[in-house]
């Protein structure tokens, strides 16, 4: 069997992974260097806890995927020599006022009822465990397994085991998902074409510009979220923290990750004056010893947002075509569970759970 596989992020990357495995003969196309996008723009935050707003099939595919995560980097890590990053650092989600923190209590006592360890702390018992958190912080949730990579290195060693393992990686431009009789045949490139027994999209933010793969750009689309990465003078932070849409990523050597804004403008990368203020602003509310810091880098990733915030993954509207893309800001966490599952797809296996919810078809209207 020959698999065409369009992006080459920590999507496409770990999909071709699992296929090789399955004895799978993969080529991935990509416009550019491996991860190049929002891979390496993200945080790395393996936080579904820290993330959930309610049981439902996305917190059951999350932690199905964080479960996977740590044999899966320690074999990535194995084979390629490489360090990934991963921490099992825990995080705190943190309540700035008193109704911020009714809403904690309530998020706990859900979580420990479906079985998944979370403690509600006091404020004084949050600073204790982080003593870099702030003084008006009311209280905070401690999820112990929510944990952490460090997605450039991740990426490093992904695409280092998929080239010893022989899948090829090929710099093109995709015209369009080649169509016949209701079926995939493979893919238009700017110079030639590529036939396949399988065709799968894992572009990102960019799968609704594909023609032909029959996603509509209202449904999935580009959200930028700005970060910033810090060296603190002092202040060392321990546990992976988060008030709203802030949050602060503790790194190796002491550096700190902030992020984020969530902006829909299209295909804009740029970092901006507004967003860089947003983000210092919201990392201060949680450890005011960052006021100090100084900004390293500075960056923008676009993720692929969809309509409803669930991932699209399964069989497209083409017999053949496989679409695993509309991750938005859970992309690095959802990897090992949608290569899993998809290989499971593509070789005709029973996938390991319920996909109908990430039905790429249940917005209904196919585009291209």
């Amino acid at each position: 069997m020959k698999a065409l596989i369009v992006g080459g992020g920590i999507m496409g990357t770990s999909i071709a992974l699992e296929l090789a495995a399955a004895q799978v003969e993969v080529t991935v196309l990509e416009r550019s260097l491996p991860g190049a996008e929002a891979s390496t723009a993200a945080a790395g935050m393996l936080a579904p806890q820290l993330e959930a707003h309610a049981p439902g099939p996305m917190l059951e595919l999350s932690m199905r995927s964080r479960t996977l995560y740590p044999a899966w980097a320690q074999r990535l890590s194995a084979e390629s020599g490489l360090d990934v990053g991963y921490q099992a650092c825990g995080a705190l989600q943190v309540a700035l006022t008193t109704a911020q923190a009714y809403e904690l209590e309530a998020t706990v006592a859900w979580q420990t009822a479906a079985g998944l360890r979370a403690t509600f702390l006091t404020g004084d018992e949050a600073r204790a465990l982080e003593p870099a958190l702030s003084p008006d912080a009311v209280a905070a949730a401690h999820f112990p397994d929510d944990h952490q990579i460090d997605p450039r290195k991740l990426m490093t060693a992904l695409t280092a085991v998929a080239r010893k393992r022989g899948i090829t990686f090929r710099a093109a431009l995709v015209r369009r998902v080649l169509e016949r009789s209701g079926r995939a045949l493979g893919l238009e490139l700017e110079k030639g074409q590529l036939e396949a027994d399988v065709t799968i999209v894992a572009a990102g933010a960019w799968t609704s510009q594909l023609p032909g793969v029959g996603v509509q750009e209202a449904h999935l689309k580009p959200a930028r979220g700005q970060l910033l990465e810090l060296s603190p003078p002092t202040t060392a932070v321990h546990h992976l923290l988060k008030a709203g849409v802030g949050y602060v990523v503790p790194r190796a050597g002491g550096r700190v990750i902030c992020g984020t804004t969530v902006e829909l403008v299209g295909y804009d990368k740029r970092v901006t004056d507004e967003g860089r203020a947003q983000i210092l602003a919201q990392a201060q509310a949680l450890c005011p010893g960052l006021a100090g810091a100084t900004i390293v880098d500075a960056w923008a990733g676009l993720r692929p947002w969809t309509a409803d915030g669930l991932p699209l993954l399964g069989f497209g509207h083409l017999d053949g075509l496989v679409i695993a893309s509309g991750h938005y800001r859970n992309g690095i966490l959802l990897a090992p569970i949608t290569a899993r599952l998809v290989a499971q797809l593509v070789t005709g296996g029973r996938p390991a759970m319920d996909l109908s919810p990430f039905r790429p078809d249940r917005f209904g209207g196919a585009a291209g």
